[in-house]
């Protein structure tokens, strides 16, 4: 639209007498008519250009709304349950809204993050590995249990992907596995599968 804005200031001339020369804004109608239409034609000056339109942060603050919107919907399964008492659908639609929230910031305000056409993709060898993680975690979880499945996912991710040393990366996996095992299932009442071994 610029490109177009200073066009259009040079081809009107002013006269001397502080009027616009009509006479020569006709005569460059025509080519000037064929100079905005080879503008427009070039995609970098749309005003509404898709693949601009597709940073990184927004697609990624789209993906988390979408995630947190299954959640909330498979969630409605569940009892819900109150404040003090509350239900397995409880957690999971708390934690759901806040992704939601966090999405819905990172998307709108996702101007100055680099388009996703710029990626280079050099880190996919990590997605895939996270998805292979994800994967092993949905089919193992009713079959090993909650605990050992956390936590063998998180050896893999922190000492086979991040190369962390093995006493941060045991220490970190039961950490987590076990505590959040704890505030789930303990704490918050919330039924966890615990495997053949009840573990």
């Amino acid at each position: 639209m610029d490109r177009i804005e200073n066009l259009v200031r040079d081809k009107i001339k002013i006269s001397p007498f502080g009027r616009n020369d009509t006479n020569s804004i006709c005569v460059d109608i025509p080519q000037t008519c064929k100079q905005i239409l080879a503008i427009l034609a070039t995609p970098s000056s749309c005003c509404y250009n898709p693949a601009a339109m597709l940073t990184t942060d927004r697609v990624s603050g789209s993906a988390l709304v979408f995630f947190s919107l299954l959640v909330i919907w498979e969630s409605r399964r569940l009892p819900l349950g109150t404040f003090r008492q509350p239900g397995p659908a409880y957690i999971p639609i708390l934690l759901a809204l806040l992704l939601l929230l966090f999405g819905v910031s990172l998307a709108v305000t996702a101007r100055r993050a680099p388009l996703l056409s710029s990626l280079s993709w050099t880190e996919w060898r990590h997605a895939l590995a996270i998805l292979a993680a994800c994967i092993f975690a949905v089919l193992g979880m009713e079959r090993l249990g909650y605990r050992v499945t956390v936590l063998v996912v998180l050896i893999f991710l922190v000492r086979i992907m991040e190369k962390c040393g093995w006493a941060l990366t045991v220490s970190f996996a039961l950490l987590v596995a076990l505590g959040s095992f704890y505030l789930f299932h303990t704490i918050l009442r919330v039924p966890l599968p615990q495997g053949p071994l009840g573990f």
